[in-house]
């Protein structure tokens, strides 16, 4: 008794959840509440959850479709073999990590441009925000009185000096 009023119940949610001027036959609602009895695919009580979430054993699993092609599958797992992107056994290191040598180097690929890493640099020898030798202190805070007094309000984060200098780069297209 209490199972046909729950899917009575439920019917009338997903047949009022539908907009009146829809294009939905009654047999089609009727399958689509048919389907999702079978696969548990309803909201049970106020937990929010489906009924194949609180008990998947008594579902059938979902079959999971394949987003790639058996070839694409392949085609990356063999550039994974090639570049030693594969984790060994359980430490958790990829191939690569383990024996760099063994496998063609990583290409680096940077956000700026060399004209903005260049004046990025020249601003930072300017202000002596370099980092001198192997005491870790920047030549500003070593020599003070040789570099123009910083600001800390009126300093721009790095994101706002990218962005300075990508609109003071000249366009060349």
């Amino acid at each position: 008794m209490n199972s046909q009023k729950l899917i009575a119940t439920l019917a009338l949610v997903f047949v009022s959840s539908t907009p009146a001027f829809a294009d939905v036959t009654r047999e089609q609602v009727k399958s689509e509440l048919a389907e999702a009895v079978r696969s548990g695919d309803m909201v049970y009580g106020v937990s929010g959850r489906k009924l194949n979430e609180i008990s998947p054993a008594q579902y059938p699993a979902r079959n999971a479709q394949p987003s790639l092609s058996r070839e694409q599958v392949k085609a990356e797992l063999a550039e994974a073999v090639r570049t030693g992107d594969i984790v060994y056994g359980v430490s958790g290191r990829k191939l690569n990590e383990i024996s760099p040598a063994q496998y063609p180097a990583r290409k680096a690929q940077s956000s700026l441009s060399r004209e903005q890493v260049k004046a990025e640099l020249a601003e930072a020898i300017r202000t002596g925000d370099v980092v001198h030798g192997v005491s870790g202190q920047k030549l500003n805070e070593i020599f003070p009185g040789q570099y123009p007094a910083r600001n800390a309000q009126s300093s721009l984060t790095r994101e706002q000096k990218k962005a300075k200098l990508g609109e003071a780069a000249p366009d060349r297209t």
